[in-house]
């Protein structure tokens, strides 16, 4: 088999039919990165701009014939997981992984930019057991950070994440006071500023910050500098986004797309 023209990057999560987080926001930051990108759908939802009306769960056998679909012809070079809504979805991800290890990104999505839940309840604890320790690096924004780990501050919130199981993380800046990603490797704490933009488009923003990171993985970059360099991605594609795009939050642009 020829040497594959670029890396290719897995994206395991949920569809959104409105184009602008999920699976459809993964596959653009692949691009952006400079990376082919592929995708197990975990689940589909019915989304827009203003909120998620429904969700349908692919069933488990159809997941792993997805992953083995990829794995076993095109390769992963690196991975990432985002919405994977419930504790049955979870554990037959990490069953896969377990046994077809690579540089994961695990994000932990639990709620849309809407409101919407995107991870039940009782598939928190199933997600932090199964899934943290395969990762290379778990990505919640503020809020997911203190639904996992109880209130404080990122530096905080980063250590107890890790005494979960992770192996690194890193708490990102998009909500709260100060615009600071925060990564924690178990030995060292590492801020990196964010530029934030006050524009009404941040859907998909979280998505493309952790599909980013995963494939500058993907690329050989070292974790600290692969972070910086999804801080940038995510920041620019709020700078901008697709404002006027559905009635609520617009999607993020990481492909330039609006300046073409």
């Amino acid at each position: 088999m020829a040497e594959k023209p670029v890396p290719a990057v897995l994206s395991i999560a949920g569809s959104d039919s409105g184009g602008g987080a999920g699976i459809q926001a993964d596959l653009k930051a692949f691009a952006a990165a400079g990376c082919f990108g592929t995708s197990a759908i975990v689940a589909l939802t019915a989304q827009n701009t203003v909120g998620v009306t429904d969700v349908l769960e692919v069933p488990p056998d159809f997941i792993r014939a997805q992953l083995e679909a990829v794995f076993d012809d095109i390769g992963v070079d690196a991975a990432k997981t985002g919405m994977l809504f419930s504790a049955e979805i979870i554990e037959t991800v990490a069953e896969f992984l377990e046994q077809r290890k690579v540089p994961l990104v695990v994000d932990p999505v639990m709620v849309a930019s809407s409101g919407a839940r995107l991870l039940r309840d009782d598939a928190v604890a199933t997600l932090v057991e199964r899934l943290f320790p395969l990762a290379t690096v778990v990505t919640p924004n503020l809020m997911e950070a203190q639904a996992l780990a109880g209130e404080g501050g990122r530096r905080e919130l980063a250590e107890r994440i890790h005494q979960l199981g992770a192996p690194a993380v890193l708490v990102t800046g998009g909500h709260g006071d100060d615009a600071v990603d925060h990564l924690y490797d178990g030995s060292e704490h590492v801020e990196i500023a964010v530029e934030r933009h006050d524009v009404p488009a941040t859907h998909g923003a979280g998505c493309t910050h952790s599909a980013t990171l995963a494939a500058l993985l993907a690329r050989g970059l070292p974790l600290e500098e692969a972070a910086r360099g999804a801080a940038e991605a995510a920041a620019r594609a709020v700078e901008h986004g697709l404002v006027g795009i559905g009635a609520g939050e617009g999607p993020v642009d990481v492909l330039g797309i609006a300046a073409r």
